[in-house]
């Protein structure tokens, strides 16, 4: 039950929403005691100001999330060295590249049905872009999320892994060897997959993600391997400096979406631990 309001309570948890409200209070005060009243609004607009820029949000990412490095040129070596010698013995594969689902389109107007969205679409073109340097198959993770439980039409039913293995096969011509389609949220793509790569004698799983996702999706999967499958995380789309310093303290739509995926994965992780 409680999972079905994550959606909700996330973004009532989440900027603009506390601060708008710390106005509106502040604003109530201010006929009786002006000075604090103004006090808040002030801080709360200087609030939403600092929600707006990529600065803010890189020093979240940097300094609190602290994700892990890009996966280093060595260790794909020693993964392309693994894979080789698996093929030529014809020996099931001991590792696997898993991309997990970062949101779908329920209904893509100029397609006439679901796809995925641009972060479940960065993971899988990353995702493909490290099996063809490794030789290694790939696993998607991702069902249908909390807050697309309720759509009817029947092309909205379309889970994350079944877009992306549509979109693996024709657009990069490359096929997914493991399809995940039930999971709902990163627990549950942890569990779930984890499950389904053990069956397959899977060892060691690459993880790719967003790199302010991964050290949640990080410790989700290590908690459902216990120890059992080796983890390395492989993440991408860190938050990087675009332009002048200057101007990543103005605000942006750019920074306002970074600050809030990035407090939205610190809030997921203080809930999850």
């Amino acid at each position: 039950m409680f999972d079905s309001w994550k959606p909700i309570l996330t973004a009532l948890a989440l900027p603009p929403v506390p601060l708008l409200l710390l106005i509106l209070l502040g604003w109530g005060l201010s006929a009786r005691r002006r000075l604090l009243g103004g006090m808040m609004v002030l801080l709360s607009c200087i609030a939403i100001w600092l929600a707006c820029c990529t600065a803010v949000a890189r020093v979240i990412e940097r300094q609190v999330l602290r994700p892990p490095a890009p996966i280093a040129e060595e260790t794909l070596a020693e993964l392309k060295s693994g894979s080789g010698k698996q093929a030529k013995s014809h020996v099931a594969p001991s590792a696997a590249i898993v991309v997990l689902g970062g949101g779908r389109i329920p209904r893509a107007k100029e397609l006439g049905t679901a796809d995925l969205n641009s972060w479940s679409l960065q993971r899988l073109r990353y995702g493909i872009r490290l099996a063809r340097e490794t030789g290694l198959p790939i696993a998607f993770s991702g069902g249908i999320g909390w807050s697309q439980q309720s759509q009817a039409p029947a092309d909205s039913q379309l889970s994350e892994a079944e877009i992306a293995a549509r979109v693996a096969e024709d657009e990069f011509l490359k096929p997914l060897r493991w399809t995940e389609t039930r999971s709902r949220d990163t627990r549950e793509n942890a569990q779930r997959t984890v499950a389904l790569l053990r069956a397959d004698g899977v060892q060691q799983i690459v993880l790719v993600t967003h790199a302010w996702h991964m050290p949640r999706a990080l410790r989700a999967f290590e908690q459902a391997a216990g120890g059992s499958l080796k983890i390395t995380p492989a993440p991408l789309g860190f938050f990087v400096s675009e332009q002048a310093p200057e101007l990543e303290w103005l605000p942006t739509l750019q920074g306002f979406t970074q600050v809030r995926l990035a407090l939205r994965e610190l809030l997921g992780s203080l809930v999850t631990r």
